[in-house]
């Protein structure tokens, strides 16, 4: 099932893949290296915005909605699944034999345990605002400004008052997620997201697992190439995660995008997607993977 948009580079291909017991909404565009984007909790693929258009110039761009999120499948309380097993089927799917999987934050936990899960999958994992499971070091206190903590107080929000205001207290609200975002484009992005997200999760139980739900013990079983992005005003628990892939991840290239917060792609895009080219062009030269069109 497909539908087109187009953009100002590209046509957007669009549709719903029927895979892994749901139904994935997804978008691609562009030819020639795959790259897929994984986006973080309290929205959707609309995330990736400032990558889509600019990088599928270069590379084939693949961004989806997490089941349960945007307008894939929401998911079934009672049903086991795994959001690696999801990714696997949707990139057979659409007949990518490899792509460069890039995930942040609660994307990043998704791309580790894939990477781990199905490496032959895996042209480079690329960790942005970086979380690893079993990382365990952001232990929630009622009164602190730990991301446990703003998220028990935005869905105490959502459950009393509403998701806009929930929405709001989360990306303009007083607390270090909001005060992290550095342009106001991306503040716009990330409210209307908010506004439109079902926040089916956080209301519901699930039965997700992770094939790695100690990632952290096994990232030196990743053998690809692997860059770590964090940003000057990226959270404290994101910075500690990435050094410990840089540290653990043999020759895993960690940078810090100048001028940004937690979503350094979207605060900062240009230099984020120059980075992200520059990565994707070294490793090709030193593997002779041919990129672009």
């Amino acid at each position: 099932m497909f539908g087109q948009l187009k953009t100002e580079y590209n046509t957007v291909d669009s549709g719903y893949a029927e895979v892994n017991n749901t139904r994935l909404y997804y978008e691609i565009a562009g030819k020639g290296q795959a790259i897929v984007f994984i986006h973080g909790s309290f929205g959707d693929r609309r995330f990736w915005d400032f990558q889509m258009s600019t990088l599928s110039k270069k590379y084939k761009v693949l961004r989806y909605d997490l089941r349960g999120f945007g307008k894939s499948a929401l998911r079934k309380e009672d049903e086991v699944y795994r959001d690696c097993d999801d990714l696997l089927a949707l990139l057979n799917y659409l007949k990518i034999e490899r792509a460069n999987v890039c995930g942040l934050s609660y994307g990043s936990f998704i791309a580790i345990d894939f990477a781990l899960a199905y490496p032959q999958k895996c042209t480079s994992l690329i960790s942005i605002g970086p979380r690893v499971t079993g990382d365990d070091l952001d232990d929630y206190k009622p009164n602190s400004d730990s991301f446990k903590a703003i998220v028990s107080k935005t869905v105490e929000l959502l459950k009393s008052v509403g998701k806009k205001e929930a929405t709001d207290f989360l990306w303009t609200g007083n607390n270090s997620l909001s005060k992290s975002v550095q342009s106001p484009e991306a503040r716009q992005v990330l409210l209307k997201m908010g506004y439109e997200y079902s926040w089916w999760r956080h209301l519901h139980p699930s039965k997700r697992e992770y094939a790695f739900p100690q990632a952290i013990k096994h990232l030196d079983q990743i053998k690809m190439p692997t860059l770590v992005v964090t940003a000057d005003f990226d959270a404290a628990i994101c910075k500690q995660v990435a050094a410990t892939l840089k540290n653990e991840i043999r020759d895993a290239k960690l940078i810090s995008i100048r001028h940004a917060g937690h979503v350094m792609n979207m605060d900062r895009p240009e230099q984020f997607n120059k980075e992200l080219s520059k990565f994707i062009r070294k490793r090709s030269k030193f593997t002779g993977t041919e990129i672009g069109r």
